[in-house]
């Protein structure tokens, strides 16, 4: 497990530190300014506990059932309670970085003083992330308003030595047995504490923040398969002029023509409308292919904004206010979050779509200006990539169902308590799906792409270094190039993991500098 150390404070945290502790299994530290922000935050709520007047979250039930008042005795149990009875999620189990991000970012929002959360119950979160302890938490179960409330309740029956948790190992075992031995004590929660622990946005938020880092890398991605497929279909670069993205000034669609124009430095392909197959324009998968990815990079930019924002947020109900007050509130909703999850999927679906509009064109002989049909090494006795873009056509397919916006959606919970909610959850988790199948997609245009420029450069033409840099690592790592049909399914997971690990950035990046 790595060793880098992120260090919560007061006032949030970032993009990084949450990746950091979510995928590379980063340490996480209390500020000595979190502690003193606990310990204040604790003193206010037990001086209203010991009130007679009812407080919200403090001496009162929850949802639906606050208008009880909750004498002293039965407090703690109430605290337990909302812990057992939230945690009823049903489905597969969440992928683990999932559940280490939703913990992470729980531990962000309590640190920051505004939960009125012991000190102690802070350390144990961050003792279970730093010993490789990962929650149970299902697939279903959260609406997004109340915050997560299903997936973090798994999560606050782990630190209370209760449920099933998932081992450093990866095997499951009872949360009692592993909190035990790594000599980590089940916390008893008090006043506040278990509310507190369940009402966030921190899951759909840990979502987002992996998905905008993943959907970076694939539009760097998508950016240089679309000019592999240019230059295979002999189209014009003139198109990726700067001086024609200027006058239409959308920072993303500048970003990706650049980014295009640099993998195609130095091309003897381009450019060839006036050949034996002369035409005035290329199609719009190809010519407009700065619009659409730019268009998505704006997006992920937006995504950022509401990210960071939320990052820096202490979303809790109720809250403890400079001053002493503890007031509720509506911080709890995720419209905000599962609005961008929808709109990345929607953008990413129309990737999707353009890629595949790319590599059908690269396999058609009427379109693809003399390339072989389906770039089969003898059309007829061999099919070459037919089948290669059917499969993703699905995965297309796939993405445009997905596209469909969760946040629109709202059924009404806890007894018409709770009567509008985000669907956030449920937005981030067909998002990650979305991108999954996103970068097949890219990575069978890539495997056509490669192909068809090797195709041209068996012809006599000279390829860009760059392009020639993208199929020598394709090679390198398994992929092979032309010639009779054989088993694809191997080809196509390998061209799959290597647009996922970043090699195909990589390999471009040692011959143009870094892309955008």
């Amino acid at each position: 497990m790595d060793m880098h150390t992120v260090v919560v404070g007061t006032s949030g945290t970032t993009a990084e530190d949450v990746l950091a502790v979510a995928r590379e299994g980063a340490r996480v530290e209390l500020s000595v300014a979190a502690v003193e922000a606990l310990a204040a935050a604790r003193e206010i709520v037990d001086a209203l506990a010991a009130k007679p007047e009812p407080v919200y979250g403090v001496s009162t039930g929850f949802g639906a059932l606050a208008s009880r008042h909750i004498s002293p005795g039965l407090r703690a149990r109430l605290q337990r309670n909302i812990v057992r009875s939230h945690a009823a999620g049903m489905g597969p189990h969440v992928e683990r970085e999932v559940v280490r991000a939703l913990m992470f970012l729980r531990l962000k929002t309590v640190a920051s003083g505004h939960t009125g959360v012991r000190p102690e119950v802070a350390q144990t979160m961050a003792d279970v992330l730093n010993a490789g302890i990962t929650p149970v938490v299902h697939e279903y179960g959260s609406l997004g308003c109340s915050g997560d409330l299903a997936p973090l309740s798994h999560c606050a029956l782990t630190l209370m030595g209760e449920g099933e948790a998932e081992g450093p190992d990866g095997t499951v075992r009872p949360a009692a047995e592993l909190l035990a031995a790594h000599g980590i004590t089940p916390v008893e929660l008090r006043e506040k504490e278990g509310l507190a622990l369940l009402n966030g946005t921190d899951g759909m938020l840990g979502m987002l923040v992996m998905a905008l880092a993943d959907l970076k890398k694939l539009y760097t991605s998508a950016d240089i398969t679309a000019a592999l497929s240019l230059e295979a279909l002999l189209g014009t670069d003139k198109v990726l002029a700067p001086e024609l993205h200027t006058i239409r000034p959308h920072p993303g669609q500048g970003a990706s023509a650049d980014n295009m124009l640099r993998v195609l430095a130095g091309s003897g392909l381009t450019g060839h409308h006036q050949d034996d197959a002369p035409r005035v324009q290329d199609a719009y998968s190809v010519r407009c292919a700065p619009q659409v990815n730019g268009a998505g990079r704006d997006t992920l930019t937006h995504g950022r904004l509401v990210a960071d924002r939320e990052l820096a947020a202490a979303v809790d109900n109720p809250v403890v206010l400079p001053g002493g007050r503890v007031e509720s509130n509506g911080n709890f909703h995720g419209a905000p979050v599962a609005y961008v999850l929808d709109f990345l999927a929607i953008a990413a679906a129309d990737l999707g779509s353009i890629c595949e509009r790319r590599t059908d064109r690269l396999l058609d002989k009427n379109r693809s200006h003399g390339l072989p049909a389906f770039l089969a090494d003898d059309a007829g006795v061999d099919s070459g990539l037919m089948i290669a873009q059917y499969t993703q056509a699905a995965l297309v397919s796939e993405m445009k169902r997905l596209a469909v916006p969760a946040s629109v959606d709202s059924i009404p919970s806890s007894a018409m308590q709770e009567d509008h909610v985000s669907m956030g959850w449920s937005a981030a988790r067909k998002l990650r799906t979305a991108i999954t199948d996103l970068n097949r997609i890219v990575a069978v245009e890539l495997y056509a792409a490669a192909r068809a420029v090797e195709v041209r450069a068996a012809g006599g033409m000279t390829p860009a270094p760059a392009s020639l840099a993208v199929v020598e690592a394709l090679r390198a790592a398994g992929v092979e190039g032309p010639g009779p049909d054989r088993f694809l399914a191997p080809d196509l997971a390998t061209a799959d993991a290597f647009v996922a690990e970043g090699a195909l950035v990589a390999a471009v990046e040692a011959v143009t500098g870094p892309l955008a």
